[in-house]
């Protein structure tokens, strides 16, 4: 049994200690402050519960509930990981649960978490402690819980003793936490600040002076998690604020690539500050039929040319071959091109050079290299996706070579999928729409009739489009979508800077700050 801590909400900041411990789970139990992201590192078989734990509203188990559920499934041989938002146990009741195992006579390891305490001030730019201006720290509850067994926090110790002051947990009583450090001494002129969603892309800051805070973040309309800084520190905030400065912060934007290839987009993108919704638009599946790829995977030495046109063509290509019981000794007679730099770097891994790199990374830019020489007689094998474009093997043939044209996979829209774009619609306006493909404009957009078959084009409007290359933008064209972005060279990496370029300069609506 590992009681684990998520950190503040940025996925970053949970320790290599708690992702181990996360990737031997069991069963996943985990609280509203802690992002759901971290369960990717779970996994795929392990069973997740969601705890709830919403200071603000009704929670989905009680306390006791959830030690029940710890003991038994710990009793029951899993290995459990309960995952808690910040420390697990700074005001995270996490004590409680460590008490019941202790109690029930079970093994238990506690793996410390980066407290908000802590955190959430440093990404808002405001340093708990310096050495300029404070030398101390208190932190405190901001909702102390009924019938607590020791005093009630001393606000006449607290008002006076120059630390700076963290309140968690502690919007709802903001106006009361906040009069009675009033009434205990403190300067109604102390600059404060309250954090809302710190460390995340939604994060946004409202400051005042102590004795206005609360009308603030009640006009602000700041609901949990929040976080309030109080002290001289928070004036820091003006030359040390940094996350909300990043390019893209409070941009929401959808990535509709497979779930296994969307890691290094949305690591860019999420770099660069936007909050980053992951809505796979297709999934990948075998061809129908294996025969052709096969037939032609047995006369490999046939060949003259073996054409990649993508990451998965390479992907599918060599799993085939080990599946027949080969490797890549068996491409030894063929020249090998590769439409672009991702495909090439994809052959790479297997220990293949690509013979052939087209600067421009289309099909036009390969044919244009391709038809340099003499191809008459020449034999192609075009391992590909179902339903690619013609014009390579069309242009080939013109030309007079051979051309052995396989599908190694599918194209196929994600069914879950449906309820996540459904989410991300309902909770707050797209920023903007990315593509990769052709296939992933026109499988979103299946998506999206299926979310709502006569609203749904209405409801992305607004987004921007970013498209990875111009044929994926001519598709978009032809599914009615205007294409805003369109990088130089057709990369994740030039397409996140393409995207960074067109925002620069624009403010986005969230994480502006109110004082």
């Amino acid at each position: 049994m590992y009681l684990v801590g998520a950190g503040p909400g940025d996925p970053g900041c949970l320790t290599l200690r708690g992702r181990e411990c996360l990737g031997r789970a069991d069963l996943v139990v985990y609280d509203y402050l802690a992002n759901p992201e971290l369960l990717r590192f779970a996994p795929a078989a392990a069973e997740r519960i969601f705890a709830g734990k919403h200071g603000a509203g009704p929670h989905l188990l009680e306390q006791d509930a959830i030690n029940a559920l710890l003991v038994a499934a710990a009793r029951a041989g899993k290995t459990v990981v309960r995952l808690k938002g910040g420390d697990p146990l700074v005001f995270g009741r996490g004590g409680e649960e460590v008490e019941a195992l202790a109690a029930a006579g079970l093994r238990f390891e506690i793996v410390p978490g980066v407290t908000s305490a802590l955190a959430v001030p440093a990404y808002a730019g405001i340093p708990v402690t310096h050495r300029d201006w404070v030398s101390g720290l208190t932190v405190l509850t901001g909702h102390e819980a009924p019938g607590k067994r020791t005093p009630r926090v001393r606000w006449e110790l607290v008002a006076t003793a120059g630390n700076t002051i963290v309140l968690l947990m502690g919007v709802t009583q903001l106006r009361a936490n906040l009069s009675a450090l009033l009434a205990a001494g403190l300067d109604p002129e102390t600059p404060a600040a309250a954090i809302r969603c710190g460390s995340t892309p939604r994060q946004r800051v409202v400051r005042a002076g102590a004795g206005t805070l609360a009308a603030a973040v009640e006009q602000g309309k700041l609901r949990p998690p929040v976080t309030v800084v109080i002290g001289d520190v928070v004036r820091l905030r003006d030359t040390m604020e940094w996350f909300e400065r990043r390019p893209l912060f409070g941009r929401r934007v959808l990535v509709t690539r497979t779930r296994e290839q969307a890691g290094a987009l949305t690591a860019l993108l999420a770099e660069a500050g936007a909050e980053v919704i992951e809505c796979p638009a297709i999934r990948l599946a075998g061809p129908e039929s294996l025969e052709d790829l096969d037939r032609a995977l047995a006369r490999l030495d046939a060949y003259d040319w073996i054409v990649l046109t993508s990451v998965n063509g390479v992907e599918r290509l060599f799993a085939r071959l080990e599946e027949s019981g080969r490797d890549v000794r068996a491409l030894h007679r063929a020249r090998i091109a590769a439409i672009g730099p991702e495909t090439a770097r994809a052959l790479a891994r297997y220990h293949i050079r690509a013979d052939l790199v087209p600067d421009d990374f289309r099909a036009e830019g390969l044919l244009a290299r391709l038809t340099a020489e003499d191809l008459r007689g020449k034999r192609f094998l075009l391992p590909r996706a179902a339903g690619a474009r013609a014009i390579l093997p069309d242009q080939l043939r013109a030309a007079g070579a051979v051309v052995d044209e396989v599908v190694t996979y599918r194209s196929l829209v994600p069914d879950e999928s449906v309820a996540l774009l459904a989410g991300a619609l309902a909770e707050a306006p797209l920023d903007l729409l990315t593509f990769t493909s052709s296939s992933t404009v026109t499988s979103f957009l299946t998506l999206l009739d299926r979310v709502d078959p006569r609203q749904g084009r209405a409801r992305v409007a607004a987004a921007r489009v970013a498209c990875i290359g111009p044929i994926t933008a001519a598709t978009a064209a032809e599914q009615g979508l205007r294409t805003d972005i369109v990088p130089t060279s057709y990369t994740v990496p030039a397409l996140v800077a393409a995207i960074v370029d067109h925002f620069a300069g624009a403010a986005a609506d969230v994480g502006q700050e109110v004082s």
